[in-house]
């Protein structure tokens, strides 16, 4: 556990020796080092581009005028331990290219340990071919041989498979490309490293790379699932964001101590996927002691209902079992259902155990209700709720409520009180939703509360949130994509791009779109894995694109296109790569209130796939 500073900073000059003595401070200060934050760790551009005379790395004077020594002194004394970062290579990662350690590693090694350094990140850039077995277990020997304990990270992103060789090389492995700040790179990473898990244990960890909770790119939601899921995983928790600017929300998510528990917990075990279908997501992970953890995950866009067992977790049968809620920080009680309502990109994060003073907690309540209701500005629409009691003891004098914003009609067209549930009973309550006439398109929160007496009298809260659509209806005739609002836009590499190519990771940096030499001059510019979805109101009866890897990805590049309609795919190409001529796409999408536009990454990885909706249009 600890932080590095690649993710906020790369090579900018605001990486500094001070930086570094700031985030030691916070850490401290901020009660993150108490939470079990170790390691503060330098990445790329720290040193000179040439070593001196006698072979020696140099740290750079304007960023370091004091040396690595005097920074690892004052790391140290906080409690605290540094980190260092080199290529396995003669050239590191970054495009000035620092010196590498291939060929130097017994010298580079004993430097680092001269210099108090406790972690090493050993990357793969300009490794000039070499096996990596064989790079990666001469810096082993090397640093084994300075007799000081330095953790030592392999950064060769998969390539190798290193879990099939590395328990005995390193202490960590990178299994995956580098993470970027948005949700489709956060997602992409956790489903490969998932099934990883065999190959975890005490000493030796799968790492999905360094955390992006409170770089911007994701939403509050995202991140807890982002924390959530490194957790399960046992993975290491490497902060990547400027703590100097962190809001307290990311310190909350960052320092959530019951959460930090799964990850570091004893038994070293890294979580397994009990279920997983239609973007519902079960992943149990076991922990000392006999307690299982359980993460229902939602990766859709809209809020699901998730459900297992304590049987299913691998808990002994039981009468009842303490359910506690690691975000929530509650506990309560369940007969033996373990589920929630998980809203759009989000988890729900449970501790469970059969535990004997069950009955001391209150039943498990679960509120929520599935999918997103779409509103017409000035019309109405429909939602079902759902209060379900999960416990083993009755949830009495229950009442639901459903709020919406300021303007809003919220009206119960069905009860939405009942005198007391028992064990599995549901009141289920209808509700007309009417947004203002002038509302403006996009997403308003929703959140249900629902209240209940325990039987010794207190009174307990649940509560679910989620989203409300407002929506345009398309134009009659034909539209080009681009000229109509989205209700939703996911990218693998920056934003979705209108009339241009994805360009590069910011907004508004792409190129004309251009497919076998032609350019478009309307168009969605997108990079795998990517969803964007539009509302077509039952009023449309045909999509057609051509599609292709963007020229700007040369010969590279890997992808597949999908159009889906109500939640079923229509069409669909197959695998199209770089040196591919583009193709048509045409879909009947007729009586669809939603139309999803998937590209995939073909299954290899998401690296140059530039991918483009060239004259993407509805008619309608």
């Amino acid at each position: 556990m600890g932080f590095n500073n690649w993710n906020s900073t790369h090579c900018r000059a605001e990486f500094n020796e001070e930086m570094v003595r700031g985030i030691a401070d916070l850490f401290v200060e901020k009660g993150l080092k108490e939470a079990g934050y170790e390691y503060v760790n330098l990445d790329d551009c720290w040193a000179l581009p040439e070593r001196d005379t006698n072979g020696k790395l140099v740290p750079d004077p304007k960023r370091f005028p004091h040396g690595i020594k005097a920074v690892a002194d004052y790391v140290h004394a906080k409690g605290l331990k540094l980190g260092i970062y080199t290529s396995a290579g003669t050239k590191t990662c970054s495009d000035i290219g620092f010196p590498g350690a291939l060929g130097h590693e017994e010298s580079d090694a004993r430097q680092f340990a001269d210099w108090g350094v406790d972690y090493l990140k050993y990357d793969n850039c300009n490794n000039q071919g070499v096996d990596a077995k064989k790079r990666y277990r001469t810096m082993r020997d090397a640093l084994a041989a300075t007799g000081r304990p330095i953790v030592y990270s392999i950064c060769e992103w998969g390539e190798n498979k290193p879990w099939g060789w590395a328990a005995d090389v390193g202490q960590l492995w990178r299994t995956t490309g580098d993470i970027s700040d948005n949700w489709s790179s956060m997602l992409s990473i956790m489903k490969k490293n998932l099934p990883l898990a065999p190959y975890a244990g005490p000493g030796h960890w799968n790492d999905p790379d360094m955390l992006e909770v409170g770089n911007g790119g994701m939403t509050a939601t995202e991140y807890r699932t982002h924390f959530s899921m490194w957790s399960m995983m046992a993975a290491p928790l490497l902060i990547g964001s400027d703590l100097r600017k962190a809001t307290p929300e990311t310190l909350d998510i960052l320092g959530n101590r019951e959460v930090i528990a799964l990850d570091q917990d004893r038994l070293g075990k890294q979580g397994t996927v009990l279920a997983s279908e239609d973007g519902r997501w079960t992943v149990v992970k076991e922990l000392a002691g006999g307690d299982r953890a359980v993460a229902l995950f939602n990766e859709t866009g809209a809020p699901q209902r998730i459900s297992t067992t304590a049987k299913a977790v691998g808990l002994p049968a039981a009468e009842g079992y303490r359910m506690r809620d690691l975000w929530q920080h509650r506990d309560a009680h369940t007969a033996g259902t373990i589920a929630a309502t998980v809203p759009a990109h989000g988890t729900a994060l449970f501790r469970v155990s059969a535990d004997d003073r069950w009955a001391h907690y209150p039943p498990a309540v679960e509120a929520g209700w599935t999918g997103t209701p779409l509103a017409e500005a000035g019309r109405p629409t429909e939602l079902t709720t759902t209060v379900g009691n999960l416990g083993r003891t009755p949830a009495r004098d229950v009442r639901a409520a459903l709020r919406a914003p300021e303007g809003w009609r919220v009206e119960a067209t069905s009860p939405s009180r009942a005198a007391a549930l028992a064990t599995g009973k549901r009141l289920t309550t209808s509700w007309r939703l009417t947004p203002p006439a002038g509302a403006e398109p996009g997403g308003y929160d929703l959140r249900l509360t629902a209240t209940y007496r325990a039987p010794g009298g207190a009174r307990t809260t649940a509560e679910a949130t989620g989203t409300a659509q407002v929506v345009v209806a398309p134009p009659g005739g034909a539209s080009y994509a681009s000229d109509l609002p989205w209700m939703d836009a996911t990218n693998g590499w920056g934003p979705v791009e209108k009339d241009t190519s994805v360009g590069e990771s910011a907004a508004g940096d792409g190129r004309p779109l251009t497919l076998g030499g032609r350019t478009y001059a309307k168009g969605l510019g997108t990079h795998a894995a990517s969803a964007v979805t539009f509302y077509a109101g039952e009023r449309c009866t045909a999509f057609s694109a051509q599609v292709g890897v963007d020229d700007e990805a040369g010969e590279k590049g890997s992808v597949g296109f999908e159009v889906w309609a109500d939640g079923r795919r229509v069409a669909g190409t197959g695998t199209l790569t770089g040196g591919d001529a583009p193709q048509a796409v045409t879909a009947d999408i007729g009586g669809a209130r939603t139309v999803r536009l998937v590209v995939t990454d073909a299954g290899d990885g998401v690296d140059h796939d530039h991918a483009d909706w060239a004259d993407a249009a509805f008619s309608c």
